[in-house]
């Protein structure tokens, strides 16, 4: 697995990373044995980044993560994981919650120290404490050698330059915004990021089922006519053998700046899947054919967390 440096840190992720989110049943229920297959692949196919959250199953995620890796060396592996958010409308980044967060992720990872630690979906919440309150805190775990890198993820565009501009991150995860329909991540945000040296990373190349194949989740919020311009580009990829989420996964993939991309599956064989695809060339073609589906709802979206943060 190709892999490419995190901004300034001395991380190398795998462009291609293991997002533990399905571990927690957020998308359908998952078997104990589902669960450790799928870390022990993506392991195996170089996946060595994972990434989770102690919202993913309200801590299941991380729980089940820490019985996988029994025995894997900690060397071998690279974890990120998050804090903050920790249901779907409980929130709470103060600084005493960061210090007892941390603690009990280790706890369950059973992982020594975490890799990278982010503020979990910032938008949701008055910005100004992750710069004030949060992320000092976080550098206070860091300094005792329970975190090695900070940062926080979000989907609005704003969240980014907010805080890098009164605050120091390390790195940042952003999700959905960087797809066959939706570049902002990259249209807006890389660019500005590089220049600071703080390291990229894209979560859902498949926009929560958008560019796949599947029958789309009642729960999707994009707007009608991405829905509609996402059909049609399946059924165009099909006509010429191939499944839009093999396209869409190789075209998050291939930017040069961004370090990794993150997706989740508690499916062996789609890890497998991923993995193998990652080694094949795109269809430059097929992708322009494509782009100019998706070119009359490019970088539509929907709004997430509070009004002002987007």
């Amino acid at each position: 697995m190709q892999t490419r440096r995190l901004g300034k840190t001395d991380l190398h992720l795998p462009i291609l990373s293991f997002g533990a989110s399905s571990l927690g049943a957020e998308f359908r229920s998952v078997t104990l044995d589902e669960a450790m297959q799928s870390v022990r692949v993506a392991l195996d196919c170089g996946l060595n980044f994972i990434d989770t959250s102690p919202f993913y199953g309200r801590g299941m995620s991380e729980v089940l993560l820490g019985v996988a890796l029994k025995g894997v060396p900690r060397d071998s592996y690279i974890i990120g994981t998050k804090m903050g958010r920790y249901d779907l409308a409980h929130f709470d980044f103060s600084a005493r919650r960061v210090a007892e967060s941390v603690d009990v992720s280790l706890h369950r990872l059973g992982c020594g120290h975490l890799d990278i630690l982010l503020c979990h979906d910032i938008e949701f919440v008055p910005m100004q404490q992750i710069v004030d309150e949060t992320l000092p805190a976080i550098r206070k775990a860091q300094q005792s050698g329970k975190v090695r890198y900070v940062g926080f993820s979000g989907y609005p565009q704003k969240i980014f330059k907010f805080i890098c501009d009164q605050a120091n991150a390390d790195c940042v995860l952003s999700y959905n915004q960087y797809t066959l329909q939706n570049t902002r991540f990259a249209d807006e945000t890389v660019p500005w990021l590089k220049t600071r040296g703080i390291g990229a990373m894209n979560a859902g190349p498949f926009s929560a089922r958008l560019l796949t194949n599947a029958p789309l989740p009642a729960w999707l919020k994009e707007p009608e006519s991405v829905k509609a311009a996402a059909r049609a580009a399946a059924a165009h990829c099909s006509t010429t053998g191939v499944d839009i989420a093999k396209l869409a996964l190789q075209f998050s993939l291939a930017h040069p700046d961004i370090a990794t991309t993150i997706s989740g599956s508690a499916n062996p064989a789609n890890i497998r899947q991923w993995a193998k695809w990652a080694t094949e060339p795109l269809d430059e073609t097929l992708l322009r054919e494509v782009q100019k589906i998706f070119a009359p709802v490019k970088n539509l979206g929907h709004v997430e967390g509070l009004a002002e943060n987007n």
